[in-house]
């Protein structure tokens, strides 16, 4: 999720202040990509450990002035040292955060972590966090961060055994999730990493001088061979730290060793001097970075809804119930391009051609060419945090035994409980897990504009502009499929999901041979991108900052090569299996605001599905059930009683929408509610 990143190098290293400075530049600048919202530094001297947080994205601390005289307390510029180089070990660490567990408002939730003496940068999540502060209530918990509640126990076992590694072990043993941090100790001149699932690359000098640790490879690789230090890194090899491995460097004897997380592994014998005298542990933030909690958190509950505004919905619902339906399907008559014969079986329903899965043999003999007998990843995973991409992830690492990378865009509706939900599979299954942030803050303002701009003039065909920011996710999958090496990136697109009526709107006709939505034809895109203009015209508020990323959107979507395999072509989606298998074998979280495991973990399907469902009286929850009865997976009988709780308003998911993009969640409904209905016309 986050990027974590450092370096520790010996007094017989060539770095001086200045390529110190620009290898750390260089590291926050790489690692922006894994998250924008908060970023922070630690330095370690032999008296204190020195910690600046700052909630702002990492290019912009590193161009602060009071960033810049941290280095002043490693690199002492006196008449004895007039060159600027340390006269003791260097180490330094630093952190680009996606914000997860507590917001970066809050400057004790932000990282570089301090606890249990220790300071820690961490990359990923713990799931079972809570459960382990009430287990071990003896300790005291004091900010919403995870990585409290792992410095805590190591030092919690580190008294009662004094025995670093056995602690960092029964530690690792006790968390779920995924855990990749890097610890320096206010009483041990050491530097530790450590990970469970892989994502965590260090660059060792072959002589001891030190090395250099990133999240990716792509990271280092870049740093090593196009960062202007080449001549300076150039001995370094860059290498993985694999899956339930740690990595120990002493600061004392310049020695390094890496042991095994698994407590019942080969010992780990690892000397280690322990300092007379506990170091300082130092936050030397600014003043104006030390904020308190502000009242409301966007996004925090509970909602309490008025009774008077919950009765506008029913009074929609009962009209929509006397839609006239397909006889075979669900759908309604207000599905657009939508035809009943004399029999009222729809047209969608007489032209729809089931699925010719090719069989799990014919996966096999897909993937072999890709794969690789060296460790290496031999494909990627696209890896939203849904049910759909999670058996994804289960079946091509558990069935095929495939090595896959796994990645997400994070576009700034990737909700907490997908990202709980990634963490709990590449934590289990030991997955290297990339995540490329977007700029959530403009993405989530460009957002509030179009949602805006539509609210004064609702339209349906306008309705995916809210989701135009995440389409660029096919272009940066392209992108991390380079950067790892893999030529091989695969899709867990269920195919049952069609949702044509969404350019339907638009008035493009659906193509039954059309097998994903990215598969117009050119005249096709042509109209859609005409639709689009016509509308910005007698609608101006949609140009606006969001333009240019709308554009991009189309691009990415509509023009960009999507050279991708879809596992869902080979082998047959089953709901009972899937969600039995997430649930029982990785304690896979479901909503708490829907039975259905559809969707929740997108922060936009059920504002969206909301409009559908009010405006038309129909929503993707119809079509996927269609889908489903003309596949003999459901009777029409059940499609109705699913859809019927399916299509109940999600109104916490809706609000947390509503505040996280910046709107009020109550004006929003209500023009919604009062938008023209395309049943009241009929």
């Amino acid at each position: 999720m986050c990027g974590i990143f450092g370096v520790a190098l010996s007094t017989e290293s060539s770095f001086d202040r200045s390529s110190t400075e620009l290898l750390m530049d260089n590291l926050f600048r790489l690692s922006e990509s894994r998250g924008k919202e908060a970023s922070g530094i630690a330095l370690s001297t032999p008296e204190a450990i020195l910690v600046a947080k700052y909630a702002v994205p990492a290019s912009e601390m590193i161009r602060r002035d009071e960033y810049r005289r941290l280095y002043r307390h490693i690199f002492p510029e006196n008449e004895h040292q007039t060159n600027g180089n340390s006269r003791h070990p260097t180490c330094i660490i630093g952190h680009s955060r996606l914000v997860t567990n507590g917001g970066q408002q809050v400057h004790a939730n932000n990282q570089p972590a301090i606890a249990g003496g220790m300071v820690a940068i961490h990359n990923g999540i713990i799931t079972n966090v809570d459960e382990l502060w009430e287990r071990f209530d003896t300790l005291e918990r004091g900010t919403d961060l995870d990585t409290e509640v792992v410095l805590d126990l190591i030092r919690h076992f580190y008294r009662e055994s004094g025995d670093l590694i056995a602690s960092v072990q029964r530690t690792f043993s006790l968390i779920e999730g995924v855990a990749s941090l890097a610890i320096l100790f206010e009483d041990i001149q050491a530097i530790m990493l450590a990970t469970n699932n892989g994502s965590l690359y260090v660059a060792i000098h072959p002589d001891d001088q030190g090395f250099v640790f990133a999240s990716e490879r792509y990271i280092l690789d870049r740093l090593v061979h196009k960062s202007g230090l080449q001549s300076r890194l150039g001995q370094f090899k860059v290498q993985h730290v694999s899956p339930g491995t740690g990595f120990v460097f002493s600061l004392d004897t310049l020695e390094s060793k890496t042991f095994d997380l698994d407590p019942a592994g080969e010992p780990a014998v690892i000397s280690l001097n322990r300092l007379d005298a506990p170091r300082q542990i130092q936050d030397v933030s600014p003043d104006s970075e030390l904020g308190a909690a502000p009242e409301r958190i966007p996004g925090e509950g509970p909602y309490v809804l008025s009774p008077s505004f919950v009765d506008e919905y029913p009074h929609n619902s009962e009209a929509i119930v006397h839609l006239r339906r397909c006889t075979r399907c669900v759908l309604p008559e207000t599905m657009p391009f939508i035809e009943f014969d004399d029999e009222g079986v729809c047209n969608y329903c007489r032209t729809y051609k089931k699925m010719d899965h090719l069989g799990v043999e014919a996966l096999e003999k897909a993937v072999a060419p890709y794969r690789k007998s060296d460790g290496e990843p031999d494909c990627l995973i696209t890896f939203s945090g849904g049910r759909d991409s999670s058996y994804t992830v289960h079946f091509m690492t558990e069935v095929l035994k495939m090595n896959p990378v796994t990645y997400t865009y994070d576009w700034g509706m990737v909700t907490d409980l997908a990202r709980r939900n990634q963490m709990r599979l590449c934590g289990e299954l030991g997955l290297e897990h990339i995540l490329v942030s977007a700029n959530l803050a403009r993405k989530r303002a460009n957002i509030r504009k179009n949602v805006s701009a539509w609210l004064r003039k609702p339209d349906l065909g306008l309705v995916p502009l809210f989701m135009a920011g995440d389409k660029q996710y096919f272009y940066h999958a392209n992108q991390v499929a380079r950067h790892t090496g893999v030529k091989l990136i695969i899709l867990g697109e269920n195919l049952l999901e069609t949702t044509l009526f969404k350019s339907g709107f638009c008035g493009i006709a659906p193509n039954p041979d059309s097998e994903h939505t990215y598969t117009l034809s050119l005249w096709n895109k042509a109209k859609l991108a005409w639709y689009y203009g016509s509308r910005y015209v007698t609608n101006p508020r949609y140009i606006n900052q969001s333009l240019i990323d709308t554009i991009g959107a189309y691009i990415s979507y509509y023009v960009i090569p999507h050279n991708y395999l879809n596992m869902y072509q080979y082998i047959r989606w089953d709901e009972e299996t899937i969600a039995s298998t997430l649930i029982g074998e990785y304690n896979w979280e479901t909503a708490t605001d829907t039975r259905s495991t559809w969707r929740i973990g997108d922060g936009t399907a059920s504002f969206y599905n909301y409009i559908y469902y009010t405006m038309a009286g129909f929503s993707e929850n119809d079509t996927f059930r269609s889908n489903q009865i003309r596949e003999g997976m459901l009777t029409r009988e059940d499609a109705i009683r699913q859809i019927e709780e399916d299509n109940q308003p999600r109104y916490g998911s809706m609000q947390w929408y509503c505040d996280i993009i910046g709107i009020d969640f109550y004006d929003a409904v209500r023009r919604i509610n009062a938008a023209p209905k395309l049943y009241s016309q009929l």
